[in-house]
């Protein structure tokens, strides 16, 4: 069936209407419309998932998101329904992962233990640690650490997606969300997102160059691992390790500031 293509005008009312009457067939009408956006962000979190995470499974949990995004939506609210609907498609997504628990218990591991390596070794110097220096600190040569970055990539873009719970326990900020500060949230709640907020920003601004470049390009300007790697001019699965490396760096660092925090 040809989904229709609405104005922002006829959208809009859709909305409103749908609001006003919790038509089912209306309901029905904008998961139609809005289905290539679940499959577009299902598209991107596959990227770097080990082959036994089927693409089809990612598009089945994101629809819960879109259900849920529909359901929750307010359009006098000056925020787009698609930037709205992708956090919470994401997000189901990687709830539906972490209850899977499909990462091995060795990778998983071996993730931790870099973080840890990073915290530790970032205190002592006081400053962004180098690739080499976080080998020398795991007892490898900087060509096993890559290959080890490497193997934990399917691991990364799940992290980052759980990076810091706020005060509000049914939310989350993560690099990739920007979530909007509903006004029923009490002072407190909103002060302390926004200071997760300056502390995410603050440590991307202290990651290495290139790094820093591909964070902001996957989350910030939606573009592909393929599409970054022309950006900068490198391959693919470079993209890939630079973005893993960014992902424990920030993890570490986040962690270590967390607990100055709370």
């Amino acid at each position: 069936m040809a989904v229709e293509v609405l104005d922002e005008n006829e959208e809009l009312e859709l909305w409103r209407e749908f609001k006003k009457t919790k038509s089912i067939a209306i309901r029905d009408k904008l998961i139609r419309q809005y289905m290539p956006l679940v499959k577009w962000v299902a598209g991107r979190v596959s990227t770097g998932m080990p082959d036994s995470v089927e693409f089809d499974d990612l598009v089945g949990f994101g629809q819960f998101g879109l259900l849920d995004a529909i359901e929750k939506y307010d359009p006098d609210k000056n925020v787009k329904f698609k930037t709205y609907a992708t956090t919470r498609i994401r997000g189901a997504i990687f709830d539906e992962l972490r209850e899977l628990d499909w990462v091995p218990r060795s990778v998983r591991q071996k993730s931790r233990e870099i973080e840890d390596t990073i915290v530790e070794l970032e205190g002592k110097l006081g400053r962004t640690a180098t690739d080499s220096e976080i080998a020398q600190a795991m007892n490898m040569t900087e060509a096993e650490y890559q290959s080890t970055v490497m193997k934990v990539s399917g691991t990364s873009v799940l992290s980052l997606n759980d990076v810091w719970y706020s005060g509000d326990d049914s939310e989350h900020i993560s690099i990739g969300d920007s979530i909007e500060a509903p006004s029923s949230l009490n002072p407190d709640v909103i002060v302390e997102r926004e200071e997760i907020r300056r502390v995410i920003i603050q440590a991307i601004t202290e990651l290495p160059e290139n790094e820093k470049k591909v964070i902001v390009l996957y989350y910030h300007n939606d573009l592909s691992f393929r599409e970054i790697g022309a950006v900068l001019n490198v391959s693919e699965s470079r993209v890939s390790q630079l973005h893993t490396k960014a992902n424990l760096r920030l993890r570490a660092k986040l962690t270590s500031v967390r607990k100055g925090i709370f």
